[in-house]
């Protein structure tokens, strides 16, 4: 996953909290999951749903990474501003992945609204309420933010066994932009609260897969992206394949428990993502009839 060197990075797209302790008002955090929320991708899962235990702790750092200034004089202005610096920087690279996901959806849904991405590390302070690293990845709708510790791709590695790589990495963060598309179209408040392979909440992650797919498929056209190979792709589904509640569960407490799914399993993720990524438009990612 290369970018084009010459495209022009918005940086205001992306806030950085990293170092600043949080500081934003906070409110009543809810839980992760179909319901609306705290919508994360993936760990909150082995806390709040899978009876307990395993996964979680404290996220790793970068490692083998560059990154941008940590404290509150970080500039990502300064720091990003082409294709090139998303070659080099961890962080630049997650700026240039949520402007191309945005301008793809900016194009494919009349009357989309961009919203920001926040970087933080530790704990922030969220419209959802107080929420730390554990939780992952999450899309809180009360204030429209997507928000992420970069820490976290570690964890996705090195806890949740998957390969890692940069379309990985995007496709976490395309996934919590597909809630984003959820929310702006009303599918968040009414997408059923029932687990279960069929339930609503893992309908309702089915299609942020499968938004994140479509994004995917149409990356190249964003142009911001240069080319994405077959490896790329791989990485993806690996990751997806990772964050399916069965493949947690086996992990976190030793079975499978499919009546508590609430994102889906390994097989229906990597499934309605490929759907997404050979889709033609969000009539592709119809979840809510028929099975999934």
């Amino acid at each position: 996953m290369r970018f084009r060197k010459d495209a022009r990075l918005d940086s205001s797209q992306v806030e950085d909290y990293r170092g600043r302790g949080g500081g934003l008002p906070g409110g009543m955090p809810v839980t992760l999951g179909g319901g609306g929320g705290l919508i994360g991708i993936i760990v909150l899962l082995a806390f709040l749903f899978l009876s307990g235990g395993g996964g979680g702790g404290d996220l790793g750092s970068l490692a083998g990474q560059t990154v941008g200034p940590s404290g509150p004089s970080g500039d990502l202005s300064q720091e990003c501003q082409t294709g090139a610096d998303a070659n080099s920087r961890e962080d630049c690279r997650i700026v240039a992945v949520i402007n191309s996901v945005q301008a793809y959806w900016s194009k494919t849904l009349r009357g989309y609204e961009p919203t920001k991405t926040r970087f933080f590390d530790g704990s922030i302070q969220t419209g959802c309420g107080a929420a730390s690293a554990a939780v992952g990845p999450f899309y809180c709708p009360n204030d429209r933010y997507v928000y992420i510790d970069l820490g976290f791709f570690d964890q996705l590695r090195s806890q949740l066994g998957a390969r890692g790589g940069p379309l990985a990495e995007s496709y976490v963060l395309a996934h919590e932009y597909g809630h984003h598309v959820q929310d702006l179209v009303g599918t968040l408040d009414s997408a059923g609260h029932d687990t279960g392979p069929q339930g609503g909440q893992v309908r309702l992650e089915l299609q942020a897969d499968c938004f994140a797919g479509l994004w995917v498929g149409h990356a190249v056209d964003t142009g911001f992206i240069e080319d994405l190979t077959r490896q790329d792709v791989a990485d993806a589904l690996d990751a997806a394949a990772a964050v399916g509640d069965d493949r947690i569960q086996q992990r976190s407490q030793g079975r499978v428990s499919p009546e508590s799914w609430t994102h889906g399993s390994s097989e229906q993720r990597q499934s309605w993502f490929v759907r997404g990524v050979e889709g033609s438009g969000p009539q592709s990612c119809d979840t809510f009839n028929g099975r999934v």
